[in-house]
């Protein structure tokens, strides 16, 4: 053995730093799954060495496993309390999912080591994630106190600036004076106009990252990701399997070259205003309500915002929600049911929800809200603004849409839980307790529909244009409302307070009630049920989830023949924002059966927007429509009948040709009764039918 070999073994801990320099090496060069390999044996010889697990982690880390990275460290963490770079490590894993205990890890990890600067820097970077410049250029300037060539503090220093308007930092000049390459700065700018919904700056930032450092991937896949969120399709492609051809295959780099190939599935249908992707199995069933709604929404809005849209809108519905979530993934806070990206709106479609959960046409409108601001601030608005304006149109178009006042807000409200107006983005960016995210969107709706009763409407869309300045939410709420944010927060939850006085302190009560009713309906007790019920139904008239005191009540005047109070009870069910198919099919019937077409019309007509992938609904409504004399739309209702692939095609074909009859239309009521006689060829309407309108046609 030569002394060149033998030497490294006369020093401490040799083959398993020889080794770790192996494994070390081999992500260096990319190659991952060997180094994956070596850091496997390095620990399995050596469990107890905490370095080992630790540099694993950070290898985890890189490569896209959070889980994997996080058990690791917190292995290190139980052989060495309060090590530094696992709880920074930590941080790191908690930061990427946007979870609130990241500040807290990174203190820690800072508090462990003074001098960890990264800990430093990423205390700067959450801040600034935190929609706080200050903080994070304070936090950033702590980092350059313990280095003070630190790149990553120097680059939020600059989106700060970015951020905040200026043309240009000086911050970016010193970086590249000291790394001509450093191209992880321009993407860290990137990211920060991302995360403030300033995609098209975005984007030619990451085009900058990649122009200096070609191979900075993490860069390159955010660069196509923006650009499909954009709709820019061709070019995303190509950056994105660029990615994963040198390795970089993280979610979302994968997940969207996997959306983009599901995009054969689906056809485009342009309107007025925009273009609507549907899904092909299942666009002729959604087109007529989807299309019909874009435009209605973009006229509405026009009027409203008083202004015009540069470019139509697309409208992307998606069957699987997986498919949706990949629109959002990386990005914190966005609506569950739907997001808006420019003048891109992504959602899930009503078929991939359970029936009654989604209010399809709520969510399309709460979007095309956010289309609207964005392009009249030019993406510079808070997003509590955004989403309390948003929240607020839902309700604004027709009082039962929207979502109404669920127990885990009125517990946030009991619990003082609210943040005040200044710092309400928050809640939408970095939760600190589950359902956080829920709570702000209900306390951005309730400020906006605050703002709208005691000033006026106008009075939000003058905040609009000055957010559209960039002027922060405490100079515009004292230019407009006349105080300060402390003012406006005291006397908004004043009202709030007001308002739901009688709720939060009737919710147990409440809960036992509905407790004892359900027990009441079991045994069919239903003047039992109706004399519980009735003691509790107004503490809480907001609740029309399922098994709500409406639905109990309805059921029981049923059984007992009332149905003038069954009705009663299921209106109010319905007013309120109740929106279950079977129950509101029932409240249909009951007012067919009394007589009430119309209404039994427009109770139909609301699950449109909840759940038009019922076939019952659309034959039912169909048939209203007919006996309202109105054939257009119940052409409309049967055609979705037959775009169901029912059971029974001949009858579904018959009923579209006779609506088509009825509205003049001769040669599509003699197509679609061609159809039924091919789906059953001895069906004797439809036979009847045809022979009439060849003879009509005959006698012309």
């Amino acid at each position: 053995m030569t002394w060149r070999l033998i030497l490294p073994l006369l020093l401490a801990g040799v083959l398993g730093a020889q080794t770790l320099q192996q494994a070390e090496a081999l992500w260096r060069q990319r190659r991952f799954r060997e180094a994956n390999d070596a850091f496997r044996a390095l620990v399995s010889a050596n469990p107890n060495n905490t370095a080992y697990k630790l540099r694993w982690g950070e290898f985890f880390l890189e490569r896209f496993n959070p889980p994997e990275a996080a058990g690791l460290f917190e292995e290190v963490l139980k052989a060495e309390k309060e090590h530094p770079k696992a709880l920074l490590g930590l941080a790191r894993v908690a930061a990427n999912g946007f979870e609130s205990k990241a500040v807290e890890l990174a203190t820690r990890a800072l508090k462990a080591d003074p001098k960890l600067v990264e800990a430093q820097e990423l205390l700067a970077w959450l801040a600034l994630e935190d929609v706080d410049p200050y903080r994070a250029a304070q936090e950033a300037q702590k980092a350059l106190e313990i280095v003070p060539d630190s790149l990553d503090a120097m680059a939020i220093l600059a989106a700060v600036d970015f951020v905040e308007d200026k043309k240009q930092s000086p911050w970016i000049d010193k970086i590249l004076a000291k790394d001509p390459q450093y191209g992880k700065a321009f993407a860290t700018v990137g990211h920060f106009l991302v995360m403030n919904r300033r995609y098209e700056e975005g984007i030619e930032f990451y085009r900058k990252a990649i122009a200096l450092k070609p191979d900075l991937w993490s860069a390159r896949s955010q660069l196509g990701v923006n650009l499909m969120r954009l709709g820019l399709e061709k070019e995303a492609r190509r950056e994105l399997e660029t990615c994963y051809e040198n390795g970089h295959d993280d979610s979302p780099t994968v997940n969207t070259l996997r959306l983009m190939d599901s995009y054969k599935n689906f056809v485009d249908f342009k309107t007025k205003h925009g273009v609507v992707r549907l899904h092909k199995d299942e666009a002729e069933l959604l087109r007529p309500y989807f299309t019909a709604e874009l435009d209605r929404a973009v006229s509405t809005f026009e009027k409203k915002y008083k202004i015009k849209l540069e470019r139509p809108v697309q409208i992307e519905v998606y069957p699987e929600h997986e498919d949706f979530a990949v629109r959002t993934m990386g990005m914190p806070g966005l609506g569950a049911l739907g997001v808006t990206f420019g003048y891109i709106v992504a959602m899930d479609s009503p078929s991939g929800r359970k029936p009654g959960s989604f209010h399809w046409a709520s969510t399309l409108w709460h979007e095309l809200s956010h289309v609207f601001v964005l392009a009249a601030t030019n993406h510079r608005v808070p997003r509590w603004f955004t989403e309390g304006l948003a929240v607020h149109e839902e309700t604004a178009i027709s009082p039962d849409w929207g979502d109404r006042l669920d127990p885990q807000v009125l517990m946030a409200i009991k619990d003082k839980k609210l943040l005040p107006v200044s710092d309400l983005d928050r809640g939408f960016i970095r939760p600190a307790y589950p359902g956080q995210v829920v709570v702000s969107y209900f306390q951005a709706g309730r400020i906006c529909d605050f703002i709208v009763k005691r000033w006026s409407y106008q009075k939000l869309l003058d905040m609009m244009h000055s957010f559209a300045a960039n002027e922060p939410t405490g100079t515009v709420v004292e230019k407009h409302l006349g105080m300060t944010t402390g003012e406006f927060d005291k006397i908004f939850l004043e009202d709030l307070d007001k308002e739901t006085k009688k709720t939060v302190e009737g919710f147990e009560e409440w809960r036992k009630g509905l407790k004892l009713v359900s027990e009441k309906a079991k045994d069919k007790d239903h003047d039992g049920v109706i004399a519980e019920a009735k003691k509790i139904r107004d503490l809480y008239p907001d609740y029309v989830e399922a098994g709500s005191v409406y639905e109990f009540l309805a059921d029981a005047y049923v059984a007992k023949g009332d149905q003038a109070r069954a009705i009663a009870e299921y209106s109010d069910y319905a007013k309120v924002g109740g929106r279950d198919p079977e129950t509101i099919k029932k409240f249909a019937r009951l007012l067919k059966e009394s007589g009430r077409i119309q209404l039994a019309a427009e109770a139909l007509e609301r699950l449109n927007f909840v759940y038009p992938v019922d076939e019952e609904l659309h034959g039912e409504l169909g048939e209203l429509y007919m006996t309202l004399r109105k054939p257009l739309a119940a052409t409309r209702e049967y055609r979705a009948a037959v775009a169901m692939q029912p059971v029974d095609p001949a009858a579904a074909y018959f009923n579209l040709a006779r609506a088509q009859h009825a509205a003049g239309k001769r040669d599509d009521a003699m197509e679609s009764l061609i159809s039924a006689l091919e789906a059953a060829p001895g069906f004797r309407p439809a036979q009847k039918l045809l022979l009439e309108l060849s003879e009509g046609e005959t006698k012309k």
